[in-house]
């Protein structure tokens, strides 16, 4: 897919019906289209890393159309964003909608920018309606969330919230060996700011965050959007087993330690487990090491990771514990030792019903059938849910293609979206 032509291709098969209400397909192209310049790669995709130039020369263009539009614009000292329009009743407590325009490298164009640019657009058209909210309304732009420049992200929202330690962030290093706070002090931030950057959550009432949802659930539905039901929480697990190595010639079938045969029983019945015990949850073995790794020699240890998630917390939990119970069954079977440590574990963030029927009624208001669907993505909602009520709307993916230049939601499903955030933030 040629992204340099991006906005031809978003307006292709646009239909202009649903400019409507202020809301206007041709200025989220043009401004999908502009972000995608920044740090375009030569297959057509992004390369903006968490706080680099590229990074932050998207997030000024968007400061820029921010104060174009109204709002009162501010940063903290994490280098978030926020775009303010004072509501009619200033004392209610505001809603916050936005997401990130960092992204993986050679990632897509739609991941973190529709989110920020949804919200944008709500402002815009309520701009050119002369429409004020009741409540105050902040379009935010949290930094870093992808993470790809330090394998660990959503520092921008972990910030907000309170929820960085300096032992966490002083050691991480990037690829050019520079550390978290080297990196901080070229944007112009330090780490004692940033740890210390946590801002007063007492007036907020919701985030909402509208996402491309990366799978392909609503594409099978034929739906352009959907409500997100709870957002899933990792839980990794490293595996250590070992049996012997051995010749591969001479040792008998009956007579083997095969480290690699007892992890693939073990993988195989934690690939079926999920199912049995919660409709969302998930498990995913993706990174192995065998050793020695020789063709002729029986595989004396392997070490691979799972990744188990569900929205649910006690349902997580309870896979997990049905894989250590498999890992034990598993190992005495074909008599290979084994160890286990628990490497990461993040609390789902379960959506409240209530919410999710205000976003219902916002889809069935603009003509549409309400979707409910899991995130098993993490996202800046993951980490604000912990400390204020959160919201999401999934947009259609093509093919679920995500973090990829081929990353896809068609013009029609992104602005279907909006009309349904901005119906839903009218009316919270």
């Amino acid at each position: 897919m040629k992204k340099e032509n991006l906005y031809e291709l978003l307006l292709k098969d646009y239909n202009d019906g649903l400019n409507y209400s202020g809301v206007k397909g041709e200025r989220l192209a043009n401004r999908l289209t502009t972000i995608s310049n920044i740090g375009l790669t030569k297959d057509g995709g992004s390369n903006r890393p968490g706080f680099s130039d590229k990074e932050n020369q998207a997030k000024n263009l968007v400061k820029k159309w921010m104060e174009e539009a109204g709002l009162e614009v501010s940063e903290d000292n994490a280098g978030n964003t926020f775009g303010k329009l004072t509501g009619r009743k200033p004392d209610l407590k505001a809603i916050l909608s936005g997401s990130h325009l960092d992204s993986v490298p050679n990632g897509g164009h739609f991941d973190g920018p529709l989110g920020v640019l949804a919200a944008l657009e709500v402002v815009e058209s309520w701009k050119d309606t002369n429409f004020i909210p009741n409540r105050s309304f902040e379009v935010v732009i949290f930094i870093d969330e992808e993470g790809a420049r330090f394998n660990k992200g959503l520092h921008g929202s972990q910030a907000m919230i309170g929820g960085i330690k300096e032992e966490n962030i002083k050691s991480l290093v990037d690829q050019n060996g520079l550390y978290f706070g080297d990196v901080l002090k070229n944007r112009g931030l330090n780490i004692r700011n940033f740890i210390n950057s946590k801002r007063n959550l007492d007036n907020i009432e919701l985030f909402i965050e509208t996402h491309i949802e990366q799978g392909k659930i609503l594409e099978k539905a034929k739906s352009p959007v959907g409500i997100v039901t709870g957002i899933a929480g990792p839980c990794w697990l490293e595996f250590q087993l070992e049996g012997m190595a051995d010749h591969a010639g001479n040792t008998p079938m009956d007579n083997r330690n095969d480290a690699l045969v007892a992890a693939s029983d073990l993988i195989l019945q934690i690939n079926a487990l999920p199912k049995s015990i919660s409709s969302s949850a998930v498990a995913t073995v993706g990174k192995m090491q065998v050793f020695p790794n020789a063709i002729n020699v029986i595989p004396g240890k392997v070490n691979f990771f799972v990744d188990i998630r569900d929205i649910y917390e006690d349902t997580r939990d309870e896979l997990v514990g049905k894989i250590i119970d498999i890992l034990k069954i598993v190992t005495k079977k074909y008599n290979v030792h084994y160890t286990w440590h628990e490497r990461l574990r993040v609390n789902p963030i379960p959506i409240k019903e209530l919410i999710q029927k205000k976003l219902a009624t916002s889809i069935k208001e603009n003509g549409l059938s309400p979707i409910s669907l899991p995130s098993g993505a993490g996202h800046d909602a993951m980490v604000v849910g912990k400390q204020v009520p959160v919201a999401m709307l999934f947009v259609q993916s093509k093919d679920g293609v995500s973090h990829n230049p081929n990353e896809w939601s068609s013009l029609n499903n992104c602005i279907h979206s909006i009309h349904v955030l901005k119906h839903f933030i009218e009316n919270y």
